[in-house]
């Protein structure tokens, strides 16, 4: 499921992600059991366990002893919830990027984001079309634009490489998040899936070969072989494109400091 961000109320969303003013103010009378914090950590805690299908302010509430009700004296609705979520969540990442020189740098950035999403699949599940806005991405963000910086490229190229880097992180990282939870959703394996599928491949098509003589050829030269059988294909094929786009990424970033 793909879920837009930033679709709640605009000053709420934006007030409650840079703490312009907060809810948790002092009031007459008992001090409150609840703070947007520890709504927030708690539903960071629901989606990491269920994804966001299992994420609702009902199911936060149980998880705190709470009604749901309770909840929307602090966050305003689950659209604002998810924007809080999401930024809260990239608080994780380092910003301490200035060691080794640009691209060392630049590559510990891009481990950094995949560990990142693999801790916290439903991240991926927050759709890149409505940008949250909150501190924590621009952080994310500064970090990043500022190890690029040093490459001395062009401040146009800078944003470009930006969007370069994070799809060469999130779309693997997607896939390799999905391989890990198929098991789980589907009730069958990936042994099982393939076993059952490779051998209906072979009746549907038993000139398969000539159909699809470089698929074969790279077949035969074990290319699509891999090493550890504890891990499913998908995930280690995903961490071997994330690695290998990465790699052939930064390639192409040194060739184009030396034509500036």
């Amino acid at each position: 499921m793909v879920v837009y961000a930033a679709q709640g109320d605009p000053r709420r969303s934006m007030a409650l992600l840079w703490r312009t003013e907060s809810p948790d103010a002092e009031r007459p009378g008992p001090k409150p059991a609840l703070s947007v914090d520890l709504i927030v950590e708690t539903a960071i805690t629901v989606a990491d366990a269920d994804g966001m299908a299992g994420l609702s302010m009902r199911a936060v509430g149980d998880r705190l002893g709470r009604t749901a009700m309770a909840l929307y004296t602090y966050v305003p609705s689950k659209s604002e919830l998810v924007d809080l979520m999401y930024d809260k969540a990239l608080a994780e990442l380092s910003v301490g990027y200035d060691g080794d020189g640009w691209r060392a740098d630049a590559a510990r950035w891009a481990e950094d984001l995949w560990d990142f999403y693999l801790r916290h699949p439903w991240v991926l599940q927050v759709s890149q079309a409505r940008p949250v806005l909150g501190p924590n991405e621009y952080v994310v963000l500064e970090a990043l634009v500022k190890i690029l910086r040093r490459t001395g490229l062009r401040p146009a190229a800078l944003r470009r490489l930006v969007s370069a880097l994070y799809s060469c992180v999130r779309e693997p990282a997607r896939t390799a998040s999905e391989a890990r939870l198929a098991e789980k959703v589907t009730g069958q394996s990936d042994d099982e899936w393939w076993h059952a599928r490779s051998a209906r491949l072979k009746e549907v098509s038993p000139d398969f070969a000539e159909r699809f003589p470089t698929l074969t050829w790279m077949e035969a030269e074990q290319a699509f072989r891999m090493e550890d059988e504890t891990v499913s294909y998908l995930e280690q094929e995903a961490r071997e494109a994330f690695e290998f786009s990465l790699s052939v990424l930064l390639d192409g970033i040194e060739v184009a400091t030396k034509a500036e």
